[in-house]
C-alpha cells in the first residue's frame, strides 16, 4: 500500500492504493506509520556505505492524492462502529504527530482531491506543492461524521477560525490557488513539474547545515503537545457522531449515491 525508496539523503512515500483514490482504511495508515518510522531510524544515521535521511518527499500514485476514511471501511464495521472510528481515527492521528515529529522535513507533492482525514497529510508536513488541479473538501456536514484529520483543530491555525468554520459548515471546496492565499500550500506548480519540483526543493534542504534544519523544525512545532490533545478531541467528537444514525447512516447513503451514479 505504500512504497517506500531512499534517493541518497532523500526519502520518498509514495501512497498506493490507487484502485480506492488512496482512502484510508487502517492496514494502509499503519504502513503509512511503519514508513514513517522507518525514515525516522535513518535520519542522519550516516555511514561508510549509506546516507541518513535529510529530507521526506510525500507523494501520491493515481487520480486522487487521498479521499479520507473509507466509507467502505465503516459500512462494513456498522457492527463495531465504535471500535473501528477509534481505530482509524487514532491511526490517523498519529500519523499526523509522526510527521511533526520527524526530525527532518516532510516536502509534499498534492494532485487531484483530498478529502475528509486524508487533510491530516498536508497539516503534518513542513512544504507543501499543489498541481493546479488540486482540491481541499471536507464533506463532514454533507456525509454525517464530525471532522477528523485536523479539519476543526488545525486547519483554523492555518487559515484563521472564520474561514476554517465556513468551510465546514457550508462543505466549501479549496482550489490550487486559495490554498497558498491562505496559507494552507506554499505553491502551485503545473503537475507535470510537481515531483521535479519536489525533489529541487528536497535538494535545496540537502545542501543546508542540517543540525540548523533539524532544530528549526522542532521551534516550528513547540506547540505539538497542544496538538495531540486537540487531535484527540477530535476523535472523541468523531467517535460520537459515527455512532448516531446520522453518522453511520451517512457512508451507508454515500455509497448508495456513488452506485447510483455507476448505473
Amino acid at each position: 500500500m505504500v512504497i517506500l525508496e531512499k534517493n541518497g539523503p532523500v526519502a520518498i512515500l509514495t501512497l498506493n492504493r490507487p484502485e480506492r483514490h488512496n482512502s484510508l482504511v487502517p492496514e494502509f495508515l499503519q504502513a503509512i506509520l511503519d514508513a514513517l518510522a522507518a525514515v525516522e531510524a535513518n535520519t542522519g544515521a550516516s555511514t561508510a556505505l549509506s546516507t541518513g535521511v535529510s529530507v521526506l518527499i510525500l507523494q501520491a500514485n493515481g487520480r486522487s492524492f487521498s479521499t479520507g476514511g473509507d466509507a467502505l471501511g465503516f459500512v462494513e464495521h456498522a457492527d463495531d462502529i465504535q471500535a473501528y472510528a477509534r481505530q482509524i481515527v487514532g491511526l490517523l492521528n498519529k500519523t499526523i504527530l509522526a510527521m511533526i515529529d520527524l526530525r527532518v522535513p516532510v516536502v509534499t507533492a498534492v494532485h487531484g482531491i483530498v478529502t475528509g482525514g486524508s487533510l491530516g497529510f498536508i497539516l503534518g508536513s513542513d512544504v507543501v506543492l499543489v498541481a493546479p488541479e488540486t482540491s481541499f473538501a471536507p464533506f463532514y456536514s454533507e456525509v454525517g461524521p464530525s471532522p477528523d484529520g485536523g479539519w476543526a483543530v488545525l486547519l483554523p491555525l492555518l487559515i484563521g477560525q472564520k474561514r476554517a468554520a465556513e468551510v465546514l459548515y457550508l462543505n466549501l471546496g479549496i482550489d490550487a490557488e486559495t490554498a497558498v492565499a491562505w496559507g494552507l500550500a506554499n505553491r502551485v506548480i503545473p503537475g507535470q513539474k510537481i515531483h521535479a519540483a519536489a525533489q529541487q526543493i528536497a535538494a535545496s534542504i540537502v545542501d543546508k547545515k542540517q543540525g540548523s534544519i533539524q532544530h528549526t523544525k522542532r521551534l516550528l512545532n513547540l506547540d505539538r503537545d497542544e496538538i495531540a490533545r486537540r487531535l484527540d478531541a477530535e476523535l472523541e467528537h468523531f467517535a460520537a457522531q459515527i455512532s448516531t444514525e446520522e453518522g453511520i447512516g451517512g457512508f451507508r447513503d454515500f455509497l448508495e449515491e456513488l452506485q447510483r451514479k455507476k448505473k
